[in-house]
């Protein structure tokens, strides 16, 4: 399964790449192209908005109490989207280096699939049963974006750098003690994309996509809960797909 994500990822990216970079070309081509925002590099720093959505799953590592569990006979993460928006602050460092900020407030919905060798009362008696943990995370990135040169009204650049999570809908302080998979508040992670700019008379059109990872167990482990006990990690991986609006 991650074999299949990181492929459909660089796929996307190719994809995406090879339009923007056919679009570029042809502009430079035309020799009457008209440049727009033709002092904007020149400002030290510019402001925008975000728009985005998003493929987000659990990465898990399994408890040894899995192996020894007679009840649960699968715990398998399923992909699902989410949306975002926020804001951005962008300060110029030099002629091909920029620092970006770029709070956000994601809305997320994971799920992990169990497969039960009983039929579970609570789940109309199903053996397959899916739990949800819904997420509204306040994300703070802090970004190091380096770019090409301005081809006419296009540029392309990467970026790389560290976010830092809250989620305000997390529930590891929950007191219902049934059939929970609690999730803890705080995460932080490093995070790498792609994004392209193209140039209009007003603002900049910024499409983008980056890979947002987290490193600390975010999971509130219960021995006593059927569905948290087998589990011993769960980390967050979201590839997230970014209209930026700037000026």
């Amino acid at each position: 399964m991650l074999h299949l994500y990181r492929q459909q990822i660089i796929s996307i990216a190719i994809g995406m790449a090879s339009l923007f970079v056919q679009t570029a070309m042809a502009q430079y081509n035309t020799s009457r192209i008209e440049i727009n925002l033709s002092e904007h590099d020149s400002k030290p720093y510019y402001f925008g908005i975000t728009i985005g959505g998003n493929s987000s799953r659990f990465h898990t590592s399994f408890h040894s109490a899995f192996l020894q569990s007679d009840s649960v006979l699968v715990a398998e993460p399923n992909n699902t989207g989410g949306a975002s928006l926020g804001l951005s602050a962008t300060a110029r460092l030099s002629d091909h280096f920029q620092f970006r900020f770029n709070p956000q407030l994601f809305f997320v919905d994971r799920s992990i699939k169990y497969v039960l060798r009983y039929p579970d009362p609570a789940s109309d008696n199903q053996t397959e049963v899916v739990k949800k943990v819904e997420s509204v995370t306040m994300s703070f990135p802090l970004h190091i974006k380096f770019q090409s040169d301005r081809i006419g009204n296009f540029r392309v650049y990467t970026l790389a750098g560290i976010k830092g999570d809250i989620d305000m809908a997390s529930n590891a302080r929950a007191k219902r003690a049934e059939q929970l998979v609690k999730i803890e508040k705080n995460d932080w992670g490093p995070e790498l994309g792609i994004g392209f700019n193209f140039f209009f008379p007003t603002f900049i059109f910024s499409p983008e996509i980056k890979i947002s990872n987290g490193v600390r167990n975010i999971h509130s482990r219960d021995q006593d809960l059927q569905f948290s006990n087998v589990i011993d990690r769960i980390q967050s991986r979201m590839i997230v797909f970014s209209i930026h609006l700037e000026g």
